[in-house]
């Protein structure tokens, strides 16, 4: 299998930033380091309330980083133009609700074709891969490959939420058919990403689904960081991805 790529979403650097509303700790500065300590791109949130990362911050990651970054947005005309202006390596589409406290599951493509064809179709012009974050569903899968999608990520929530409940019957089964999912968006041509809750104790499974060409890991591994450091916390779940692969 090849190699597993790692984004790190720095979202929670920003969270803490703006708890103080201080110019530290400064999400840039975050994103370089884990572009040293192994990260293979950076992901970024830019959310309709700018509760973490903000407008600034885009700018500053675009300009500064060496490595791509990943812009995760709603379907919205404002993002739209944002990703348009910047035109970053890649734009990954989610479900955005505002009163949620994180995503909570995936977009629902299949029940909104025609609008997300048209809606990525500038983006995809304009050079950025175009990724949409979704469930395991076939149909989801099916239409994201119709839209024209270069990209699926699976959402991994449920599957950490089961680990983390104890509930190991409802997470296998729950793992099996992201591995399922996987493997047909690959046969549709499209890559696949997976991504959300993972931790050192859920990533191996994930990681090793063959068929996943990256993951993307934010909360966790900023949360860690305050016990490990940042270098360490990426470093240790670069090493258990890499295991899981091997």
């Amino acid at each position: 299998m090849t190699k597993l790529r790692l984004g790190v979403n720095i979202d929670h650097v920003a969270t803490i930033r703006n708890a103080r509303g201080s110019a530290y700790p400064d999400p840039l500065r975050a994103a370089l380091l884990a572009e040293q300590a192994g990260a293979d791109g950076i992901t970024a949130h830019l959310r309709e309330d700018r509760r973490h990362i903000r407008d600034a911050d885009i700018e500053a990651l675009m300009n500064g980083l060496t490595g791509p970054l990943n812009f995760e947005m709603a379907a919205t005309e404002e993002m739209q133009s944002i990703a348009l202006k910047y035109q970053p390596h890649a734009v990954c589409i989610v479900p955005e609700k505002r009163e949620e406290r994180t995503t909570e599951g995936g977009l629902d493509v299949a029940g909104d074709i025609a609008r997300l064809a048209d809606y990525i179709a500038p983006l995809r012009e304009a050079g950025s891969r175009v990724s949409m974050f979704i469930g395991h569903d076939a149909a989801q899968i099916q239409a994201c490959a119709e839209i024209g999608a270069a990209v699926v990520e699976l959402h991994t929530g449920q599957y950490c939420d089961l680990h983390a409940e104890g509930r190991f019957d409802a997470r296998d089964a729950e793992l099996a058919a992201l591995q399922k999912g996987a493997a047909y968006a690959a046969s549709l041509g499209m890559e696949v990403h997976a991504g959300h809750g993972l931790t050192f104790e859920t990533v191996g499974p994930i990681a090793a689904i063959k068929e996943v060409a990256e993951l993307n890991i934010g909360h966790f591994l900023i949360a860690e960081s305050v016990f490990l450091g940042l270098e360490n916390a990426i470093a240790q779940m670069r090493h258990l991805m890499d295991a899981a692969r091997a």
